[in-house]
């Protein structure tokens, strides 16, 4: 069970945001790279980064911040946020990030994931970011028709490192992970899942400990840990044991 760190990138700078609104972000460090090292410090084993700002804009925004934490640590990184394209995939595997996140392009534009994952065995990672159970693109501004569980389905053959299943709803709210969701879908498909949205505390990290939640690959931790509710020590130790 792999905890990932979350580093959201708006301006180049560490912010939690609520619900996925942009207006609605707290700056948590001014220094990206910083922050990085004291989550490697801290002990864990990868770092998970988004480019919030490369989400609406397509393309990467925060491309020096990105660069600054891959120089600051040598914990391996998984990176999304505004890639959409063969392109930005090479660019940023050349980078030295470890894997790349394709969220809107896995709804869009499927034969790019299929095609990134058979060029890249290992590091490519869809991105589902959920409301209400329907997927949502373009930095979760633009809703889908697509449920969850039928775009997770879609890649089961394309060869995908993982999924990440994020709820919009409980993102940056503290009110706890969507395992219920989150397990369903990953009991549906091969590709290993990672929950994401509402992280709370050690009650998720009990949780996450528990045999039924063995088959995740791992949960991604934001604000939790900016507001310093959770040990990391602690909670790293509970799903290594």
């Amino acid at each position: 069970m792999i905890l990932f760190p979350a580093i959201d990138l708006k301006n180049g700078e560490c912010v939690r945001l609520e619900q996925g609104e942009m207006d609605r972000a707290t700056v948590f460090d001014k220094s990206p790279a910083e922050r990085a090292a004291r989550f490697a410090a801290l002990g864990f084993a990868w770092l998970h980064v988004v480019d919030l700002d490369g989400a609406f804009a397509g393309e990467s925004r925060n491309a020096a911040a990105v660069a600054s934490i891959l120089a600051a640590t040598d914990k391996p990184v998984q990176l999304g946020g505004g890639i959409r394209s063969m392109a930005a995939i090479e660019t940023w595997l050349e980078r030295g990030v470890t894997r790349v996140i394709l969220g809107t392009a896995a709804a869009r534009d499927p034969a790019l994931v299929r095609e990134a994952a058979r060029a890249f065995p290992g590091r490519v990672v869809v991105g589902i970011d959920a409301r209400d159970g329907r997927a949502a693109v373009a930095g979760w501004a633009d809703a889908t028709e697509i449920s969850a569980a039928d775009l997770a389905a879609r890649f089961e053959d394309a060869g995908v490192a993982a999924i990440v299943h994020t709820d919009i709803g409980r993102d940056g709210m503290l009110t706890g992970l969507n395992l219920d969701e989150t397990l369903a879908i990953a009991r549906a498909v091969s590709t290993p899942l990672i929950a994401s949205g509402g992280f709370s505390g050690m009650d998720d990290i009990t949780r996450l400990a528990e045999p039924e939640a063995a088959i995740l690959e791992g949960a991604i931790i934001g604000r939790a840990l900016y507001d310093g509710r959770l040990d990391p020590a602690a909670a790293i130790a509970a799903v290594a044991a």
